[in-house]
């Protein structure tokens, strides 16, 4: 049987920098801050693999948008190419870089939600715990600013929550990531959860949310603002470029093991899970929830309107713009293309998903979600469960659909991830 032919996609430049240029960023001016290495070794192994493979095979993996309509399931991918193309996306609309470094915060007294506060979450507080005597005065909190970029979104917040000990093993990470208009605070249940069970659990703010916002608009005005100008990527890329940053600052903590590192996240920060595993190999587990969706086949098959209507204000800015009287899936694919590059084409689940093997990767979706339709991710299950089984691996992926259940975290979701955790960091 023949190996079927290499997908090849063009991506559009967005201006992106010369290969030359990125992988210069070993030198800069110490500062008064505490520092971590700048050389971004990982950022320069992911470009340097696909710039030799590319010299290797004389170009033919250039990849072209054209090949979006080809039939998604005949297609192979080249992983480490499409895997540098996105950090070369991610990289087109950076603001000055400047070195890694940490500062301390103070615990968020009133955190901000964007949204009508929400209540309590049963799914949440649901997630199994270790009984521990005393557990409140044994929980270690550590509130903490990681400036990944310059300006004001470069400022990262972190909630690291872990329990005290004196035995000084690395341990187990997970990174977990808030929905929208939500924040770091939120899923504090998750963390102290994870915390009592040997875990040091993170959470941050994703960008323009919690610490990082200052009013009730400040992410739909961000979202608007970049289809208007083009500069940022404030729909997902912009947060997994933190999380890249934020990856090379938990593997230089003594009290982590490196080579367990998980992420998981909740909505939109199941699409930051996804995207930031994607991005980053570093993150060994990967647990999108009520996230992962196919964008491309929404689009062309009439069922984007669940996805639209979560950040609808955009959308319609976009309608006045393009001189529509109504949202269309015209309009859906120009925002997307303007905010966030390469979402409903390359980088969609049909390929991305698939090159989260070899790491174990558990999908969580409510059978019902209108914003993440089952059908949607038909191709990209079994596009994965192609590249698991190729590598003999099937038991590191599952995709759970939830009988019944629209967009929402559940109990069972919470239950099933934490069991996935466990399952690969507690061996």
């Amino acid at each position: 049987m023949s190996p079927s032919p290499t997908l090849t996609l063009t991506l559009i430049s967005h201006g992106r920098p010369a290969l030359a240029h990125i992988t210069g960023l070993r030198h800069v001016a110490p500062s008064v801050r505490t520092h971590l290495p700048y050389s971004l070794p990982y950022i320069n192994n992911q470009l340097s693999q696909s710039h030799n493979k590319n010299k290797n095979n004389n170009n033919n993996n250039v990849i072209k948008t054209s090949a979006v309509a080809i039939k998604m399931e005949q297609e192979s991918i080249d992983f480490v190419e499409l895997r540098s193309r996105f950090v070369q996306t991610l990289l087109s609309r950076r603001t000055a870089r400047v070195p890694l470094s940490v500062e301390v915060a103070k615990p968020v007294a009133n955190p901000l939600f964007q949204d009508n506060p929400p209540r309590s979450s049963e799914a949440m507080e649901s997630c199994p715990k270790a009984n521990i005597t005393g557990f409140k005065d044994l929980l270690k909190e550590e509130n903490l600013y990681l400036i990944t970029e310059a300006g004001e979104q470069g400022r990262l917040p972190l909630l690291i929550l872990s329990m005290q000990d004196n035995n000084h093993q690395r341990k187990p990470a997970v990174v977990f990531l808030h929905s929208t208009n939500k924040n770091k605070e939120w899923v504090r249940p998750l963390l102290e959860a994870y915390a009592s069970r040997g875990y040091v659990a993170i959470a941050i703010d994703s960008r323009y949310h919690g610490e990082r916002a200052s009013s009730k608009t400040t992410y739909q005005d961000a979202l608007i603002s970049s289809w208007k100008k083009g500069d940022t990527m404030p729909f997902i890329f912009d947060t997994v470029w933190d999380l890249i940053r934020l990856a090379d600052y938990l593997e230089e903590r003594q009290d982590i093991d490196p080579a367990r590192i998980g992420i998981t996240g909740e909505s939109l920060g199941g699409m930051h899970a996804w995207f930031g595993a994607f991005a980053d190999t570093r993150y060994a587990v990967v647990v999108p929830i009520i996230g992962v969706q196919g964008f491309r086949w929404a689009i062309e098959n009439d069922k984007w309107q669940g996805r639209v209507d979560s950040i609808k204000p955009l959308f319609e800015e976009a309608r006045i713009d393009l001189g529509k009287s109504e949202i269309d899936k015209e309009v859906v694919e120009k925002v997307w293309d303007r905010i966030a590059p390469g979402l409903d084409s390359h980088f969609d689940s049909p390929y991305s998903i698939p090159a989260l093997e070899p790491h174990p990767l558990l999908i969580l979706n409510g059978a019902e979600d209108p914003r993440c339709p089952l059908a949607g991710l038909k191709i990209p299950e079994s596009r994965a469960s192609k590249a698991y089984g190729e590598a003999h691996s099937l038991d590191k992926f599952k995709l759970i659909a939830q009988p019944g259940i629209g967009h929402q975290m559940t109990s069972l979701m919470v239950k099933e991830a934490s069991d996935w955790f466990d399952r690969f960091f507690k061996k």
